[in-house]
C-alpha cells in the first residue's frame, strides 16, 4: 500500500506540505541522472508508434512525457492485469497485479524508442527501487517496460545491461521487462493531472522536479507547451 495517499491526503499532511512550501526558499528539483544512451536502438518505422512504460504515480510519467518531442499522445492507465481490475480503486489495493503506466504514441522519425527509454531511465523514475517510487509504495507502481514487439524487448534488455555495467546508479536496476497483455486508460480525472493541477503539493514536490530535469537535460528534446490528452490526434 502507498505510504502517503495521493487523492485521500488527510488535511492536516496536506496542510503541513503547503505551509513547508510557503516558507521554502526555492524547490529544489531531485538529482538527475546522466546516462548515455542506448547502444541498441529499434529501426525507425513508419507511423505511429507505441511504447508503455510504469515508473510509480502514471502522474509525473505522463507529465513528462507529454513534454517530449515527437510524442504525440501519453495517457495514463493500468498494464500487467485484467480489464475487469483496471480500475483506480481496485489497482490501489496492490493485489490486481496492474501498474500503473503511461501509454506513449510517438513519431519514430522524431524521436526514437531509444531515447524514449533514456527519458524514462533518466528523468521520469528511479529504475533502483523495487515496487516503490518516491512516498508510494506497493507492486501497483513498480519500474516496468511493456514491449509491443520482440524488438522493443531487445532494446530495453540491451538498455538495462549496459547502464548495469557502467553502473551509472548506485543500486542495480530493478525494471521488468515483459510483453503487453492489454493497455487499459484510467479514469479521466487522471489524465493531464499535471498540467491541470501544478499547485497541487504532491505534483509539486515530486513530479514537477521531473518536468525541469527533462528540460535541463535532453533540451533538444524538451517541448515547452504539453501535448495533452484533451487536445491529442493521434493518426496511424
Amino acid at each position: 500500500m502507498r505510504s502517503v495517499s495521493r487523492l485521500s491526503r488527510p488535511a492536516a499532511a496536506l496542510a503541513a506540505l503547503v505551509l513547508s512550501a510557503a516558507f521554502a526558499p526555492a524547490l529544489a528539483a531531485e538529482d538527475a541522472v546522466v546516462i548515455p544512451p542506448p547502444a541498441v536502438d529499434a529501426t525507425v518505422a513508419d507511423g505511429v508508434q507505441t511504447a508503455i512504460f510504469a515508473g510509480g504515480c502514471f502522474w509525473g510519467v505522463q507529465g513528462v512525457f507529454q513534454h517530449t518531442s515527437g510524442v504525440v499522445n501519453a495517457v495514463s492507465g493500468y498494464a500487467g492485469g485484467s480489464k475487469a481490475t483496471a480500475n483506480y480503486m481496485a489497482v490501489s489495493t496492490g493485489v490486481t497485479s496492474h501498474a500503473e503506466a503511461v501509454e506513449i504514441k510517438y513519431n519514430p522519425k522524431q524521436v526514437s524508442y531509444g531515447k524514449l527509454l533514456q527519458i524514462f531511465f533518466s528523468v521520469a523514475h528511479d529504475p533502483t527501487q523495487l515496487n516503490r517510487q518516491g512516498p508510494d509504495t506497493g507492486p501497483q507502481y513498480r519500474s516496468a517496460i511493456f514491449t509491443a514487439n520482440d524488438e522493443q524487448k531487445k532494446v530495453a534488455d540491451a538498455y538495462i545491461a549496459q547502464l548495469d555495467a557502467a553502473r551509472v546508479y548506485k543500486k542495480p536496476i530493478v525494471t521488468k521487462v515483459g510483453a503487453l497483455d492489454g493497455f487499459y486508460a484510467a479514469e479521466a480525472y487522471h489524465q493531464d493531472y499535471l498540467t491541470l493541477h501544478p499547485t497541487q503539493p504532491y505534483i509539486v514536490y515530486n513530479d514537477l522536479p521531473k518536468i525541469e530535469n527533462l528540460k535541463k537535460l535532453f533540451p533538444k528534446d524538451y517541448l515547452e507547451k504539453p501535448t495533452l490528452v484533451s487536445s491529442a490526434k493521434v493518426t496511424n
